[in-house]
């Protein structure tokens, strides 16, 4: 492994491991529960998430040994495969990013669940990326084939994720604050923990905010399906016509500021990606880079953000420094696939062939961009990597990056190289992780 190769893994790892729930779960929970204001009554935890079942394991572990006499029980909801060991939350595994039966069961107990609590009783959410697909709970009239019809469409769309939330959030009996509200109704406590894999980390478009009070409404979730042109051909009728009747006032708005009046909801966001660029910034300081810390609200589509990013490394690359530099960014992009097009991979792995296609003219750069959680798009990759040997290596294959990005065959690519990013689940969430090293 070369030098470079590894500064890049190394980066990524230091990235994720401070958004690790074991190590962030019991600092907050110390926190919100200081000792000798232990949760009173009964104690519900609820979550749903790709972090969310590491996070329940992380707070059994904290209560077995600062909470012996109080109860735990609950259930939590994440994705296939990223179960994590619980004794007393029980954990349901479910689709992602398409909704399936066994997110609406799991999400039809969690809301049973809650609504079984009592004034003086404490609800605490685990909540992290991932857990607006699965708490797939539709408003009456609309059902689960429904709401993945409308997923699909939206993440076909192009549609960042803020705005297929906006639309979840209204077509759900959870989310926008709807969790909270029932527990509330009922006279509980409500303590939200979150992972945020959002820019701006609003605890109301964190897993589209089940526990927070929403700033949208349902003439901001029309608009959205408008703007992106998807109409009767695309969005089932079920969907459209419970939009029309929120806008009439027939239906409930989410969850506002003003509901909250005289009650005791809390949203805590306890690992963001800023604090992971800036663990990876603090980490190749130490190999002799000098970090420039580009955000952590980059969006827009991947293959752009990769040219604007290999521009601004060329502007970089031109400016005489007394030390290499490290460009370190984090956000969301999207990826828009034409009609008829498969495509392979994810908005890492497209961002990153994107920014190979565009600096041809600086062949000794190296860069790596990957997903937090392990899963970049449709394959097991967390994302992709590449040095000046990946560059020559594909020179000499001749694989073309402009053929492969036509395709939004990025996965295609990079697996031929043997330069795909495979971590497998990494039970966090902090969105996505970008790092180019100038030398």
């Amino acid at each position: 492994m070369s030098q470079q190769e590894l500064i890049l893994r190394n980066a990524f790892a230091a990235a994720v491991a401070v958004a690790d729930p074991q190590i962030v779960i019991p600092q907050y929970l110390a926190k919100i529960f200081p000792r000798g204001h232990e949760p009173k009554g009964r104690c519900v935890v609820v979550g749903a998430g790709k972090a969310s079942a590491s996070m329940a394991s992380a707070l059994e572990s904290y209560a077995k040994s600062d909470w012996p006499q109080v109860d735990i029980e609950g259930i939590v909801l994440t994705r296939y495969g990223h179960g994590s060991p619980t004794g007393h939350i029980r954990i349901i595994e479910a689709g992602h990013p398409v909704p399936d039966q066994a997110g609406m069961d799991g999400a039809k107990e969690i809301y049973r669940l809650v609504g079984e609590l009592q004034a003086g009783d404490t609800l605490i959410a685990l909540i992290s990326g991932g857990g607006s697909s699965l708490l797939t709970l539709p408003q009456a009239g609309i059902s689960i084939d429904d709401m993945r019809k409308t997923t699909e469409a939206l993440l076909r769309s192009g549609a960042p994720i803020e705005e297929m939330n906006v639309v979840r959030k209204h077509l759900s009996a959870i989310l926008g604050g709807n969790l909270a509200r029932l527990a509330i109704d009922r006279g509980a406590r409500v303590e939200a923990l979150l992972i945020s894999d959002v820019t701006g980390d609003d605890p109301a478009d964190i897993a589209s905010g089940p526990c927070a009070p929403d700033y949208s409404t349902y003439q901001d979730a029309v608009h959205i399906l408008e703007k992106y042109r998807l109409g009767g051909d695309a969005i089932p009728s079920s969907v459209l016509l419970h939009l029309q009747s929120g806008i009439a006032g027939q239906v409930a708005e989410t969850l506002k500021i003003a509901d909250l009046q005289n009650t005791q909801v809390n949203n805590h966001v306890i690992a963001t990606a800023y604090k992971s660029l800036v663990a990876a910034a603090d980490y190749v300081r130490t190999q002799g880079y000098e970090p420039v810390i580009l955000g952590d609200t980059i969006t827009g589509e991947a293959q752009d953000v990769g040219f604007e990013q290999a521009a601004l490394a060329r502007q970089y690359l031109q400016t005489k420094t007394s030390a290499p530099i490290a460009l370190i960014s984090g956000g969301e992009c999207t990826v828009t696939i034409s009609e008829g097009l498969q495509g392979r991979g994810g908005r890492c792995s497209e961002y990153l062939l994107s920014l190979l296609a565009a600096s041809a003219d600086f062949p000794k750069i190296a860069a790596l961009a990957a997903d937090t959680d392990g899963i970049d798009g449709s394959e097991k990759n967390a994302g992709a990597w590449f040095t000046p040997a990946i560059r020559q290596a594909a020179d000499t294959q001749d694989l073309f990056p402009a053929q492969y990005l036509a395709q939004h065959d990025c996965y295609g690519f990079f697996s031929k190289l043997d330069a795909l990013v495979e971590t497998g689940p990494t039970l966090t969430n902090v969105n996505d992780f970008r790092i180019i090293l100038l030398d």
